[in-house]
């Protein structure tokens, strides 16, 4: 495994950050095919012999379940210090503004409640998970800091954002002394690059880490169509809302990504991000089965040639947002998510 600083903070991360969105009760969830903790205790643990020190999760995934199985398996298999665990808060629920409760708070009644799913007491990186159009900035940017000052997180990260929000926000974090956020975590992958339009050359001038998901689109880059069916690919209606209507356009970028690996001797799997750790820190990659975390590990020394990246990268067009960031207006914002909290209790202190 490589490792590299994330942006301008001093965590050293592995190139592979592993996606925890899949761990989780099915049964308390929007996803009905996460797995279980035991299966997630032997993934983390082949995760960590493969030297990736870098776990990425959230309070929507499975209802708080998945911080609590990673939680528990990173307490029992790693020392505290030598992992790097990232989690993510929700917007304002309409109840809270109802009932008043401030942006401040609300981040507050978060970070404790993945805290205590975690059984850790701070989190490495604390990511503001999607843009509240309902809550002031300058209550978010408020409320991180005090996270930050309170020892409870030690960075601040952001996802599914606009170039220009991020830009907003991490100049009001510096007139006002607040924490700034040192990593963006969006939609990027080889057959979706719209982040290159304007996120990735920002994050280069500013030093901004680069942590993208859906980095395999959802599997779509790791195998051929129609091989290797799986449950995830079967039931996830939120990949096929977000893939399927550019399928055939996006084939031919597949279809050499298949060919590139068989030149190797490599899974698909290897080059599609063998090309993203070009471009990126440390991409998030979903494991709900050993060889997933295997094959994202062995990606980090793939090399690729110049021709071939131009090879992987020449049929591309422009694709339409799909998914969060489609939501991503300030017209949508009462409009009820695919995240949410579900049964997961937020504890007020």
């Amino acid at each position: 495994m490589k490792y590299t600083k994330l942006g301008s903070s001093d965590l050293n991360v592995s190139r592979i950050c592993m996606g925890c969105m899949g761990f989780g009760n099915p049964q308390r969830g929007q996803h009905s095919w996460t797995i279980d903790e035991a299966h997630t205790r032997e993934i983390i643990k082949r995760g960590l012999a493969l030297g990736v020190n870098f776990y990425d999760t959230a309070i929507a995934y499975q209802s708080g379940s998945s911080e609590q199985y990673v939680g528990r398996t990173l307490r029992d298999f790693a020392k505290r210090e030598e992992v790097v665990v990232a989690t993510k808060f929700l917007p304002r629920t309409a109840e809270e503004i109802e009932n008043g409760i401030s942006g401040q708070q609300h981040i507050e009644n978060m970070i404790n409640t993945s805290l205590s799913n975690l059984g850790m007491d701070y989190v490495d990186l604390y990511i503001y998970h999607m843009w509240d159009w309902n809550t002031p900035l300058e209550e978010i940017m408020d409320g991180l800091n005090r996270v930050v000052k309170a020892g409870k997180a030690r960075y601040i990260g952001i996802s599914n954002c606009f170039a220009w929000q991020l830009a907003k926000a991490n100049a009001l974090a510096e007139k006002e002394g607040f924490a700034k956020f040192i990593s963006v975590q969006g939609h990027y992958n080889l057959i979706f690059r719209e982040e290159e339009r304007e996120m990735v050359p920002y994050c280069e001038e500013e030093n901004i880490a680069l942590t993208p998901y859906r980095t395999l689109a959802s599997g779509r880059l790791s195998r051929k169509p129609g091989e290797g069916a799986t449950k995830r690919a079967a039931e996830d209606s939120y990949a096929k809302f977000k893939y399927d209507a550019t399928a055939q356009q996006d084939g031919v970028i597949i279809d050499r990504v298949a060919a590139l690996a068989e030149k190797h001797g490599v899974s698909m799997t290897e080059i599609a991000l063998a090309w993203l750790l070009t471009k990126v820190d440390s991409p998030v990659v979903g494991a709900t089965k050993l060889h997933h975390i295997e094959g994202a590990a062995k990606a980090v020394d793939c090399v690729l040639t110049g021709d071939e990246i131009a090879c992987l990268e020449e049929p591309y067009v422009p694709h339409p947002l799909a998914g969060v960031m489609a939501q991503n207006k300030r017209e949508n914002a009462k409009q009820k998510h695919v995240w949410s909290t579900g049964d997961q209790t937020i504890r007020e202190e």
